[in-house]
């Protein structure tokens, strides 16, 4: 069974969100599949599994199966155009958790196609604010996630949370995101919850930050860019119900599991 590491959101290798890809000929236990991603010890361990028109895909941190993962998945369409599983001229196909997604290389970018996951104003739980020690201008929630809108992108970067107590909050994780001078706008991801203290890149997550910047910026094209210490560079764009989300991708490891 083939098994890549992959930097994605990237154009160089090191930087981005790294994700492991399994590549399979069956469907596997699931504690084979958590275990095999607690051992590669990523943020996101993806496993494809082949179906008469596309591929059952499958995402797992360290700790538990998630419904939703933007880089994997952007990892995933990479190797299978890259190691020949499919054409380039194809799209790739996934069925998941989170029902149909889609890829396709759209101008030597690889474009997710990703249902869009909006919040709604929502109060935080005083320990959230407390453990991000942040002055909020918006709080929002969506079916996954916290989203907290901050003055600057200085607070976004300078942003120390206390993992003990942001662990407590129920939630996956939470998007704290600002205006940006570069980009339109930047935004960090942290959850703790499901074994990631912080994501390098959160695809996911731009499937509520997209819908929530076309609110404040009136527009639908954004440049967007996650400022976690790898950190990592995104196109999006808003097209009614679903968000189209945009990166690259770098193969970094390539081997076999033997178990």
């Amino acid at each position: 069974m083939k098994i890549y590491q992959v930097d994605a959101f990237t154009e160089k290798p090191f930087k981005g969100n790294p994700a492991a890809v399994c590549v399979l000929d069956s469907t596997p236990t699931e504690k084979w599949m958590q275990d095999v991603a607690n051992e590669m010890n990523l943020a996101e361990t993806a496993f494809l599994i082949p179906k008469k028109d596309g591929y059952t895909l499958r995402w797992f941190t360290p700790k538990a199966e998630v419904d939703l993962c933007g880089h994997a998945t952007l990892a995933s369409a990479h190797i299978l155009w890259e190691k020949g599983y499919l054409r380039q001229d194809q799209e790739a196909v996934f069925y998941t958790k989170s029902g149909l997604l889609s890829a396709k290389i759209n101008e030597g970018w690889i474009q997710l196609n990703f249902p869009a996951t909006p919040e709604e104003e929502s109060e935080a739980p005083a320990e959230l604010l407390e453990a991000l020690n942040i002055n909020p201008i918006y709080i929002g929630k969506n079916i996954f996630d916290y989203l907290i809108e901050v003055e600057s992108e200085k607070v976004v970067k300078d942003i120390a949370p206390d993992f003990t107590k942001l662990m407590k909050v129920s939630m996956r994780g939470v998007i704290v995101t600002a205006k940006a001078k570069e980009y339109d706008f930047v935004s960090r991801f942290f959850a703790p919850a499901v074994g990631v203290l912080e994501d390098p890149v959160t695809g996911s997550a731009h499937c509520c930050l997209g819908p929530y910047w076309k609110k404040r910026l009136g527009k639908d094209e954004f440049n967007a860019y996650q400022l976690s210490e790898r950190g990592g560079r995104l196109k999006v764009q808003v097209a009614g119900e679903r968000v189209l989300i945009s990166g690259k991708a770098v193969t970094v490891m390539e081997g076999s599991l033997l178990y």
